[in-house]
Formats: structure tokens, C-alpha cells, sequence
């Protein structure tokens, strides 16, 4: 077959998968023998779908072909043969044996005999060579991945796993390039030509009016091929070529929206709406300009509305198009949306902005809350380049600057971006600082350009070309909008107008005309031209907050969204002639936390974090056409970008990382780089062994290049408003926020008889014991998971620290926490133990005290001696700090900065310590005994305590004044003043408080009132010991003295299931004193897995069973709200909890 006609066929598949023949599209993949689609091969696989993975492979290779070949259909063989006895289905699984294994004796009769003797046993894991195979998903996977290196290595495959480059519809585009060759050729060309069927060439029939035709000419008819995507479902009744452009309405410049150009890409965040400058005004501005001819730099300014005008009423001539419609609705497949994860980033700190380049689709650039920058090759997996912040020359920045470096050296990206060329990128500082970057593809920097530009925060930069040479768009916190040449740093416009710092900006141009358009924290929407003359727009933005801005990418449609105070998010599409919302879309979210970030790809989707999630929304559709939460661990409204081809997606995650999303075309995209980066090592990595037992290892051997799983960790999200001068957006969420705001009821009403959940045998859930070869009689005071996820840390009465690390295998790819796998209780090698300091006292009796920081490379720890900070990989004591008396009895780091913690103390006071500088900033009293509680709130800013006083007190974290205290209400059952150890932790959405003390649990509101409480009778009556929020915000653990263990719902309190202790550890029990768990942890992002560290120094990991997801029943609920809950909790086994007392 010729090269054309090659190319020819993927012409036609790339038609038929644009037209959703999926079927056709692979039976022709196979036939021709061009094109081996990985993705439609994994899905098959994965699919169990046999005979069709082999009918597929027979277009490219046979058994015999090779080595490689050989290898790949015996592994598919036989995990063919195993599946069959795993289901003991003896008979299949001799039929496979004999037809589809026994082909392979030949070449290995010691390994067919070992195969077949596999048949004699119950279950074949009694193969020592089998024994770690899982189930089938996990062994179907696994597999792939070997059958995946093989494919890529054998040479049968060569030049077959990439499809070729070629823009979009491209068979279309060709189809309309001949009908506007043939109709030009046509005698009697008509200006509307009616072209009904692509059989026969092209003919416009001759005037039957006497009319003379008009002449045929070359330039205006063939007009511009169709974008890729602009073509309607082609069908028997959907072919209507050569229809004709409609001209816009002389009307539409009012709007400035005809005949647009393609946007700067300026990122999601990057274009405004120029719509929205009200028509009467615009058109005046237009025919007289308020800029002086002889204002500098403003020849570009200068076009005349004659000259649109005339342009306009000139209109379009008509275009020959094989497209239905005039504007046809988007053409779309969910498949075209990034989806599947392909890649995990740990960048280490909070990352607050990230961009794409617009010319390497793989590369990524991300900033960080504490001023770091990197940039990360997604294809290779390398972060190419990592800069840390400083100023570059100190000497010519403002006083003003110097004095707040001085007063806190603290800063953050607020934002990050590429120039549209690539060359250059620039980052905005939360302080005063903007730096601008040259980059090389090598990851080479140079620091061409620092400009100190802004009092205050930097909270945005876009790029522009109003002069043709490129120019750099700034706001900030000083209310202002500046424009700096990126050549020289040096100023030339600044717009003065808003009344609140401004929070994004946002240039485009469309004809001669450049503008930008702003947005500030009081929700007004500002446009400015390049002439200092002041704003021509004063719009209220959808929410009356932040908002930010975004074209399509061919620059024709523009969208905002944004969140008000009040957590209400709007995502909206602009009507650009008249200024005015065209369509509101849905699916928020009725109380978001934070701004919730949104991008758009393709002409076709927006994307926006909201819930955990990804949500996806057909540009024509108000209703959400999709999710993802990208296999967990996202923020609540987590950052998000695509890159420009919309192939890939990156997305911050809750443990300071990034996932990259990608969909088919990403996935190869990644692939191609991937092998490159992997190309000297393959043919060693590859080579197959012909012994006898190599086949069934390779097929179990260990996994590789898995990603970690994301934790749910309760640090910064997503894009916080800037840190300085931006004291009225406290009521924004900066925190890992949990975008979920339980909607609590105080009415009481029956409800429905509901069964309880009570667990009292092992075989009803799954539980591990933890291994631990010292047995010690000392309890476990404090427990935790670490933030990935893949590791428990307890720190016993006795002051030493144990951490259990779970490891990557073929039982367990993730690596994370697990009832089924074992882990290991890890030690460095060097054999020391992490041991806190103890006074002379029995540190028995201490109050033990334990954080971790983000990143899980250190932990802070006291055991009534001083504060210790350990290295977790050495275990190495780094420091330690705050020699008792009084000893620290709880530690918690400050959210926005790592280096400030709150040390609550066994005096009753709080110390708010600096560790950097080894400093108490500050004491607060109000407590009258030691402290045993500490919770930060940063939408709130606020920190709240608790301690043995049974007292709560909220501290505002600006200045550490006291702003409320309350003491928690006893039971109607207990007489006597409440005292004793009361914990508070804060729910996701920031908001609201769990309260927990022996004696109840409570639910309290950011004023500290009491909204909801619960109490031990019934089924649970023993004293409470501890209790958490599972890491989705829906369900609290509580643990009790008597060992049991209460599953409630989070909203409501209503308790859902219970465990007793011998379900989870066993009807033998050698302690001679009571057992129950002390401490209580829940899995960053497992939400119904807890860790229990009990009074026999024991720690126990629970789930629930395979048969049962989730802990129990949710209570009912009637018309979508909150039961309502009965105030006699004898009436109702559902354990209800009670309204506040009176």
C-alpha cells in the first residue's frame, strides 16, 4: 500500500472516531494493521474479554512471530487459565489448557507439566511461585503492565503505538477544500450554492431568471476551513453544505465582539469580557476617543468606527463549508475530557498557581505558598527546574518592602504564568515583588527583570502586546492596575479606580481595539484601554467577590466564575453585545469555601474544583455532563489547568501535590515521552527469560511506577487571596477546606424505625494488628496517619514513637494502608528508636503531645520534657525547644505557616512559638487547667482550645486577642460542673467544631454555640476516650472505655453502627486490665478506615468487611434534609442525639 494510502486510513479513522463508529474504528485498527490503540487494548484486558484481545492482536502479530509475541499470548493465556480456576471452573480451565497452553509445550514441556499439575490443587496460591496472586482486577493489571513493555519492545510494534500528528477533522477539512475549488470552477457560481451530495463533482446550475450571474472570483469564496470541532453529527438527513456565514449586525460593535482574533494565552484565569461595556456608551467612546492623538504609544488606539463599521456592513462573503449549521453546537465525547490519572507530583508545600506551557504541552509551572517555583516535565517525570525566593537585589527594592521582609520574611506565589511564546514567565509575590523569568527548554534560568510593583500583594500578572513589543499586566493590593514593559521593567500606564485590592486582570483585544478588564474583592468589574483615561465599565460581577475570567480558546465566548462571601458560586457565559449573563450554570455546591477555580479546552468544556471533584459542563449545556475526584485526595476546590491541546489536566491535590489527568491523546502524549526517557534501559529491562518458572514470575512479579496515593490533609488549598492587605477576605477558606457544610437541624420530630448496626464478630468486618515484637505494657496516648496515607505513627505512655509502614507489592500497589497487607514496623538502619525527652517524673503519667508536618518529613513530639523535632527517615532528634516547667501538653503548626506553632501547656497558658527564630511570640490565657485541645480555623481566622476545665476559648490568629470562651454544657444526667480532657477538632468546611470530652459529643458553631450534642446510653454507655471527623467530613469514630467503637453520622450525630471489642480484636484478650482504644485516627483519604491505639500498647487497623462498603445503614433522611431527631432517646434504636440545653 502507498504512503498516501496509508495515510489515507488514518484519515478514515480519525473520521469514524470524531463520529462515534467505535466498533468500525477498531475493526479497521486490526485490519489494516497501521495503528495498535494501547487504550482500546487496555479496556479489553481489563475487560477479561479474551478472545476479543487475541482476535485484536492477530492484526499485528501471531504466537509464532517472536519471542515477544510468543510471551504476550502466553501471558494472556494464562491469566486465562487462572481466572478459570479461581472460579473453579475445572472444565474451562482444562479446555485452555489443552487449546489455547498447550501450543507453548513444545517450546517448555517442564513448564506446560507445571502448569498442568496446577489442577490438582484446591487453590492453586499453594504454588509457592503463585501464592502472592490477588484477585482478579489486581492481577489483570499487574499483568498489563508487563504486556505493555513487551508491546513497546517488540519490534512488530515499531511505529505503531503513535498516531500521526495531524489537526483535528481533517478529512473534512479536505472535503470542503475541493468543494470550494469545484464551485469556483463552476460557469455560473451562485453566492448561496446548494450542494446536496458528495458523489459528483460540484455544478451551479444556470439563472433561470434571465438574471446575469455574478462573475466567479478566487479570494472571497473560498473562505476559511472550518475549526476543528464546527462540524454537526454527519447523517443521512444532516448534510447540508454550503451554508452561508451570516454577516453580524452593524449593531454588534457596541459590543466590540465582531470578527474576533484569537486570545493571548493568558491561562484560564487570562481574558475579560469586553461585552460587558454598555452599548450606547461604547459606540460614542468608539467615534470619539477620549485618548489625545498625541498621546505616546496609541497609534494602535486610533481606528476609527467608520473603518468597523464599513468592515462590517462589507460582511463576509459565503463560505463553502461541508458543516449544517451556521453555528453548529459542539461536537463532543466524553473521551475528549482528561480523565484518567497518568501522573503524581510531590511538590512538597502548598501550590498556590500552575501553568502549562503553550508551546511543550508537558511542561508544568508551579508556585508555592512559601515562594517556591518549579517546573516539572510531566513525560518524563523530572522536575527540571526548583527555585526557592529571595530578592534578587535588595538594595533597589522600596522601603516599604524592605520594612515588611524585615517585620515577616514569610511569602507566597499568588500567581504564576507562562508568556504566550514561552520564552519568559513571569510570578507575582504576595509581597510588593514581581520576578520575571527567561527560560530555556533545558531547564536553564536567567533573572532578566525584578519589579518591586505593588504595596502590598501581587495577587495577578497577565501578558499583552498594545505596542507590539510585549508587555506585562500587574494588580495588587494597592487598588492598583500597572503596565510594565517586559524588556526594560519599566512603567508605562497605571489605572487608578477601584475602591478594593484588585484580585485579577484580564487583557484581550479584538479588531485594533486592546483593553483589559479587572476584577476586585468588592465584586466590581472594571475595562480600561491603554490611555489612562480612566474605566469604561463599573459592572457588579455574578457573587459580589472574587471572580475571574476565560475565553474559549478561539476567543468567542467568554465566561466568569466566581464565589461570594457567603460561599455561593457562579460559573456563568456572557452575552458579549450586551453585557449581560446568556446562561448560568449549575451543579455548585449551594456553600463553596474559597474561590472556586475554573478553566476552559477545546471550544467545548469548562472545568471548575468544587466537592473534592472535578465538574465537567458542555459549553451549550447548563447541566454538569461529568465528574472525576481523579481517584481521590483532591482539595475541596482544588486549582486546576489545562494544557492547550485540552489533552491534559493537572490538579492540586491535599498533600501538597499534583495529578496530572490526561485523556487518550494525553496518554500517548505521555507515553512517547515516557519511552524516550526510558529508551536506554528497555532492551536490558526487556530481556525474557526462557527458563521454566520465569513466565509465571515475570507475570506476579512487582509493580513499578505506581503513584502514591493522594491524602486528604488538612493544609492549604488551593489559590488563597494574597496574605497581606487582604484582612477582609477572613471569611475565605485557605485551608484544606472540605467543601462540606453539614446542614444541622435543632428541631425534633419521630422518625422511621431503623435498625442499628451492631458489629460483634470478626467475620463481620476486616481488622489487622499492627506487628510489634516488644510487648509492652504501655498504652498508645497518641496515634495518627501519616499524610500520604501509607504509614500510622503512636507515641506510647512510655515516650517512644512507633511508625508502621505499609510497602508497595503486588497485594497492594498503591502502597497505602490496608487491612489485607501487613505492613512493617519500620526502623532506620542505624537501629535507634524515636524517643521523646521525660521530666523526673513517671513519664507514664505525662500528657503526651504529637504533630506532623506536611510534608511527613519531621515530627514535633513531647512527653512532659521538652518539645523534640525528629527527622522521619533518620529518626534523628534535629532539635528540641521549651524545657518544662510548664510542659507542653498539645501541639498544633500554624496553617499558613509551618515555622509558627501553637503549644498549648499544662499551666493553662498557649504559646505561640517561633521555631525558625526560637522565639514565644506571644502567651494567651483563659484557661484555668492545662490545655488538651487545639484547632485552627483559617476561613474563621481563629484558633480555638479546649482543656481540662471542660472550657472552649476562640483566639483570633491576627492579633491572638480572645474574642469568645465557653464553658460545655454537662448532660441532663450529670449534676456536678464538668472537668476533665475535652478535644476539639474543626470539620472540613472550617466552620463547624467537633467538641468531644467524656462526657459527649458536641457540635459547635464558629459564635462556639452548642448546635447538636450526644451522649453515652444505651448501646454505647460507657465514657467516651476519643473521637474524629473520618477525613470526608460524613461520619465521626468514637471510641470508648469499654472498647466498643460508635460510627455516627457527622451532620447529625446519630450513631450508625457499633463495634464491639471483640469483633476487632479478638474473643482472646491477655491484658489483665481493661482494653479499649485511647486514641482514635482516621485515614487521610479513606473515609470509613480508622486506626485504634488502645491501652495495651496495641494498635489495631479497622474496615469494613468486602460485603459491606461503609459502616452500617445511613439513617433516613426525608425530603433530602436532616431527620429530625426525637428529644427521648428511648423512643428510637437510631441513638439520636439531642438538641442544646436550654
Amino acid at each position: 500500500m502507498s504512503s498516501l494510502s496509508r495515510e489515507l486510513v488514518f484519515l478514515i479513522l480519525q473520521f469514524l472516531d470524531e463520529e462515534k463508529f467505535k466498533e468500525t474504528v477498531h475493526k479497521l485498527e486490526q485490519e489494516s494493521g497501521f495503528y495498535f490503540n494501547m487504550k482500546h487494548f487496555e479496556d479489553l484486558v481489563q475487560a477479561g474479554e479474551w478472545d476479543e484481545v487475541e482476535r485484536y492482536l492477530g492484526g499485528f502479530t501471531k504466537v509464532e512471530d517472536n519471542r515477544y509475541s510468543m510471551k504476550i499470548f502466553f501471558e494472556i493465556r494464562k491469566q486465562k487459565y487462572l481466572e478459570a480456576l479461581d472460579r473453579h471452573d475445572r472444565a474451562k480451565a482444562v479446555e485452555i489448557l489443552v487449546k489455547d497452553l498447550k501450543v507453548f509445550a513444545s517450546f517448555n514441556e517442564e513448564l506446560f507439566k507445571e502448569i498442568t499439575q496446577l489442577l490438582t490443587l484446591e487453590n492453586f496460591r499453594q504454588n509457592e511461585q503463585l501464592s502472592k496472586y490477588g484477585d482478579t482486577k489486581s492481577a489483570r493489571n499487574i499483568m498489563l503492565l508487563e504486556l505493555k513493555k513487551l508491546i513497546e519492545a517488540n519490534p512488530l510494534f515499531r511505529d505503531k503505538l503513535t498516531f500521526p500528528p495531524f489537526k483535528a477533522s481533517r478529512l473534512r477539512t479536505l472535503i470542503n477544500q475541493s468543494l470550494n475549488w469545484q464551485h469556483q470552477l463552476c460557469k455560473n457560481p451562485r453566492p448561496n450554492p446548494d450542494i446536496k451530495t458528495l458523489f459528483t463533482d460540484h455544478s451551479c446550475a444556470a439563472p433561470t431568471n434571465g438574471a446575469r450571474a455574478p462573475p466567479p472570483t478566487n479570494g472571497p469564496l473560498v473562505g476559511a476551513i472550518p475549526k476543528s470541532g464546527a462540524f454537526p453529527p454527519m447523517g443521512a438527513h444532516s448534510i447540508q453544505p454550503f451554508q452561508p456565514v451570516v454577516s453580524p449586525p452593524a449593531s454588534a460593535i457596541a459590543g466590540w465582539m465582531t470578527n474576533a482574533n484569537p486570545p493571548l494565552p493568558h491561562a484560564a484565569m487570562a481574558q475579560g469580557p469586553p461585552g460587558l461595556v454598555q452599548p450606547p456608551n461604547t459606540a460614542a467612546f468608539l467615534k470619539h476617543p477620549r485618548t489625545p492623538t498625541s498621546a505616546p504609544g496609541m497609534d494602535y488606539q486610533t481606528a476609527d468606527s467608520e473603518h468597523l463599521m464599513k468592515r462590517m456592513r462589507m460582511g463576509q462573503m459565503d463560505e463553502v463549508s461541508f458543516s449544517g449549521a451556521t453555528h453548529p453546537p459542539n461536537i463532543y465525547s466524553q473521551d475528549d475530557i482528561p480523565k484518567s490519572v497518568v501522573r503524581t507530583f510531590s511538590q512538597g508545600s502548598n501550590i498556590m498557581s500552575l501553568d502549562f506551557h503553550p508551546v511543550h504541552q508537558t511542561i508544568l509551572l508551579v508556585g508555592t505558598n512559601v515562594g517556591d517555583i518549579a517546573i516539572w516535565e510531566v513525560g518524563s517525570r523530572e522536575r527540571i527546574v526548583h527555585r526557592t525566593f529571595k530578592v534578587w537585589d535588595i538594595g533597589t527594592c522600596s522601603m516599604a518592602l524592605q520594612a515588611a521582609l524585615l517585620k515577616d520574611a514569610t511569602i507566597s506565589v499568588n500567581r504564576c504564568l507562562w508568556s504566550p511564546d514561552g520564552s519568559i514567565f513571569g510570578i507575582a509575590f504576595s509581597k510588593h515583588i514581581v520576578q520575571i523569568y527567561a527560560f530555556n527548554i533545558n531547564g536553564e534560568l536567567r533573572q532578566p527583570l525584578e519589579i518591586d510593583a505593588h504595596v502590598g500583594g501581587v495577587n495577578d500578572i497577565a501578558f499583552s502586546h498594545p505596542n507590539k513589543s510585549l508587555s506585562i499586566i500587574t494588580c495588587g493590593d494597592d487598588k492598583t492596575i500597572k503596565v510594565w514593559d517586559a524588556t526594560t521593567g519599566q512603567k508605562q500606564y497605571t489605572f487608578e479606580g477601584h475602591d478594593a485590592p484588585v484580585y485579577s486582570v484580564c487583557p484581550h483585544y479584538k479588531e485594533s481595539i486592546q483593553f483589559i478588564f479587572s476584577t476586585a474583592i468588592d465584586g466590581k468589574i472594571k475595562a480600561w484601554l491603554y490611555d489612562c483615561m480612566g474605566s469604561r465599565v463599573d459592572y457588579d460581577a455574578p457573587g459580589r467577590w472574587c471572580t475571574t475570567m476565560a475565553y474559549s480558546a478561539d476567543g468567542t465566548r467568554l465566561f466568569s466564575c466566581g464565589t461570594s462571601k457567603d460561599g455561593e458560586s457562579h460559573l456563568v457565559e456572557w452575552n458579549e453585545t450586551e453585557g449581560a449573563i446568556k446562561r448560568t450554570y449549575s451543579g455548585f455546591r449551594k456553600r463553596s469555601l474559597g474561590v472556586v477555580q475554573f478553566d476552559t479546552t477545546k471550544n467545548r468544556f469548562l472545568a471548575a474544583g468544587d466537592e473534592f471533584m472535578i465538574k465537567f459542563w458542555d459549553m451549550d449545556n447548563i447541566n454538569i455532563l461529568t465528574t472525576t475526584d481523579a481517584d481521590g485526595g483532591l482539595l475541596a476546590s482544588p486549582r486546576l489547568r489545562f494544557n492547550r491541546e485540552g489533552s491534559l489536566l493537572a490538579v492540586t491535590t491535599s498533600d501538597n501535590g499534583i495529578k496530572i489527568l490526561a485523556n487518550a491523546d494525553g496518554q500517548r502524549l505521555v507515553r512517547v515521552l515516557e519511552s524516550r526517557a526510558f529508551e536506554g534501559t528497555r532492551v536490558t529491562s526487556q530481556q525474557i527469560n526462557a527458563n521454566v518458572k520465569a513466565p509465571i514470575v515475570n507475570a506476579l512479579g512487582a509493580v513499578s511506577n505506581v503513584s502514591s496515593p493522594i491524602a486528604a490533609t488538612p493544609e492549604l488549598t488551593d489559590r488563597t487571596l494574597p496574605v497581606v492587605s487582604m484582612s477582609t477576605l477572613a471569611a475565605m477558606d485557605n485551608s484544606r477546606a472540605a467543601d462540606i457544610k453539614p446542614k444541622i437541624s435543632d428541631d425534633s420530630e419521630k422518625i422511621k424505625c431503623w435498625k442499628l448496626a451492631d458489629i460483634v464478630d470478626s467475620a463481620h468486618l476486616k481488622a489487622l494488628r499492627l506487628p510489634d515484637p516488644v510487648t509492652a505494657s504501655s498504652k498508645v496516648v497518641r496515634l495518627l496517619y501519616t499524610n500520604s496515607g501509607l504509614a500510622v505513627l503512636a507515641l506510647s505512655s512510655n515516650a517512644i514513637h512507633k511508625l508502621w509502614k505499609w510497602t508497595r507489592n503486588e497485594r497492594n500497589p498503591s502502597g497505602k494502608s490496608t487491612t489485607s497487607v501487613t505492613p512493617q514496623l519500620w526502623q532506620p538502619a542505624n537501629g535507634i528508636l524515636m524517643t521523646n525527652e521525660t521530666s523526673d517524673n513517671n513519664p507514664e503519667e505525662a500528657t503526651a503531645c504529637i504533630a506532623l508536618s506536611k510534608n511527613d518529613s519531621y515530627v514535633m513530639s513531647a512527653s512532659g520534657g521538652k518539645v523534640s523535632l525528629f527527622n522521619m527517615m533518620t529518626f534523628k532528634v534535629m532539635t528540641t525547644f521549651t524545657a518544662p516547667p510548664p510542659a507542653a501538653t498539645f501541639l498544633a503548626f500554624h496553617p499558613q505557616d509551618n515555622n509558627i506553632i501553637a503549644i498549648g501547656m499544662e499551666d493553662s497558658s498557649i504559646q505561640i512559638y517561633n521555631v525558625r527564630v526560637d522565639e514565644v511570640k506571644t502567651k494567651l490565657k483563659g484557661h484555668q487547667k492545662k490545655i488538651t485541645g487545639l484547632a485552627f480555623s483559617q476561613s474563621l481566622t481563629v484558633l480555638v482550645s479546649s482543656g481540662a476545665d471542660a472550657q472552649l476559648c476562640m483566639w483570633s490568629i491576627d492579633g491572638w486577642d480572645k474574642k469568645k470562651s465557653r464553658f460545655i454544657q454537662a448532660p441532663a444526667s450529670r449534676t456536678a460542673p464538668l472537668v476533665g480532657d475535652t478535644k476539639v477538632q474543626f470539620h472540613n468546611d472550617q466552620t463547624h467544631l467537633l467538641v468531644v470530652h467524656e462526657s459527649q459529643l458536641a457540635i459547635y458553631d464558629s459564635k462556639l454555640e452548642c448546635l447538636r450534642s450526644w451522649s453515652p446510653r444505651d448501646a454505647l454507655p460507657a465514657p467516651i476516650s476519643s473521637a474524629v471527623y473520618s477525613c470526608d467530613g460524613l461520619l465521626v469514630y468514637a471510641g470508648f472505655c469499654d472498647g466498643a467503637v460508635g460510627v455516627f453520622e457527622a451532620d447529625s450525630l446519630r450513631l450508625r453502627c457499633r463495634i464491639a471489642l471483640t469483633a476487632y480484636i479478638g474473643s482472646s484478650i491477655s491484658s489483665s486490665g481493661p482494653v479499649y482504644p485511647m486514641v482514635i485516627a482516621a485515614h487521610p483519604s479513606e473515609p470509613n478506615q480508622i486506626a485504634l491505639g488502645m491501652s495495651d500498647g496495641a494498635v489495631h487497623v479497622v474496615e469494613p468487611s468486602d460485603a459491606d462498603s461503609k459502616w452500617g445503614a445511613a439513617p433516613p433522611q426525608e425530603n433530602g434534609s436532616l431527620p429530625r431527631i426525637t428529644s427521648n432517646p428511648a423512643s428510637s434504636n437510631s441513638q439520636a442525639s439531642e438538641p442544646p440545653p436550654r
